[in-house]
């Protein structure tokens, strides 16, 4: 029953405000099992065409990968990769890109790992309704991916090491009524800040009175999430830290501009309250099926840390657009390094994205930054 109501309300992210028709059909598809299916399930997968066993397909340096090439209307409903690769940074060398119907520049574009929440670079198992990581390198996506007339979906190896071994299976509900017109289309993007910058290393603890009394009322300096143009909502991000500072690295506050705002008319209280914990994530990393810190580092420079959160009870709308930031530390006064994966719904075409780094600038490494724990470069 978990399960079914969970896909229900995913199903339902596209349809709910503009396609009732459609919703109640879903609704009744997905609620009952004893309902006639409107839809034709179909699989792509990395399967031997010659019945054996070699069901994998290889990546070259500098190769591309195409996991997906079918036409719609349809609805990808679930992803699964897993892969053997020698290169220790293949989870930032590896670039996962969808098209939806054939545009030109993909509305998700993110390095492999970081899209499964796996930020820094190393896997680890954790779970959520929408993204898992399972024993052993099993990457799993549930996020409802509609399309009306074709998708594609590619990894591209942008690393020096060959990856032997790829495979995959895709999901998709094929349908043989279009989509409706309004329908929204998924969109992910990634972000990075190595390092980001803060205004000051002048400080020993986070709660130093400069620090403290430091005022952000605009998210001037805030690390960005997105930035989006059109129509759509929010529904959430998987973000890692390596911290280049002693301490606890939250303090900082969640800020959301909708449609152009020049203030936020959602704003937080700290880090890890809006990933839903409390109080530096207390003791131990935790897993939900919404929020969660599967990864909860030390505070102290080297500390690494993978936090998550989802909107599905209330995505955040927005007509115009959206501008998704959080502070790094009060203020934006501390220079940890940020990783992230924006996840929204929107119309198109949508705006551009930020330009990819090179694979070896997307490695995680301690920052020279100065500061608590990094005072062996001179203070600015």
């Amino acid at each position: 029953m978990k399960r079914s109501l969970s896909s229900l309300i995913l199903t339902l992210i596209f349809v709910a405000m503009h396609s009732p028709a459609l919703a109640q059909d879903l609704t009744r598809c997905q609620a009952s099992l004893t309902q006639p299916q409107d839809y034709v399930l179909k699989r792509v997968s990395s399967a031997d065409p010659s019945g054996g066993n070699a069901d994998f397909r290889p990546i070259e340096p500098g190769g591309t990968l195409t996991v997906l090439d079918v036409d719609g209307p349809a609805l990808l409903s679930h992803i699964w990769f897993t892969l053997y690769a020698p290169a220790p940074h293949h989870l930032k060398e590896l670039v996962l890109r969808m098209y939806w119907d054939g545009e030109g520049t993909p509305s998700v574009e993110a390095p492999l790992g970081d899209f499964f929440g796996l930020g820094l670079g190393d896997y680890f198992t954790w779970e959520s309704e929408l993204l898992s990581v399972a024993n052993d390198r099993a990457l799993n996506s549930f996020f409802p991916m509609p399309f009306q007339k074709h998708a594609r979906i590619t990894v591209t190896n942008e690393g020096r090491e060959k990856v032997p071994l790829f495979y995959f299976n895709l999901d998709y509900r094929a349908y043989s009524k279009p989509i409706p017109a309004d329908t929204l289309y998924f969109h992910a993007q990634f972000r990075q800040a190595q390092p980001n910058p803060g205004w000051t290393n002048q400080w020993q603890k986070n709660s130093d009175p400069p620090v403290e009394e430091k005022k952000n009322l605009n998210g001037e300096g805030n690390y960005v999430w997105m930035e989006a143009a059109g129509r759509g909502h929010f529904l959430g991000v998987t973000m890692s830290v390596l911290q280049n500072q002693d301490g606890w690295w939250g303090e900082g506050d969640d800020m959301f501009f909708i449609d152009g705002e020049p203030r936020p008319s959602i704003n937080g209280t700290g880090s890890e309250d809006y990933f839903l914990g409390a109080f530096d994530f207390g003791r131990s990393s935790f897993s939900y099926r919404l929020f969660g810190a599967p990864v909860k580092g030390e505070e102290r420079a080297g500390g690494r840390s993978s936090v998550y959160r989802f909107h599905l009870d209330s995505p955040i709308p927005f007509s115009k657009s959206l501008r998704a930031t959080i502070e790094h530390g009060h203020a934006n006064h501390r220079s940890d390094s940020y990783y992230s994966v924006a996840y929204w719904y929107q119309s198109e075409p949508h705006g551009p994205f930020p330009p990819l780094p090179p694979a070896d600038q997307r490695i995680p490494r301690l920052q020279p930054v100065g500061g608590p724990g990094n005072s062996a470069v001179a203070p600015h």
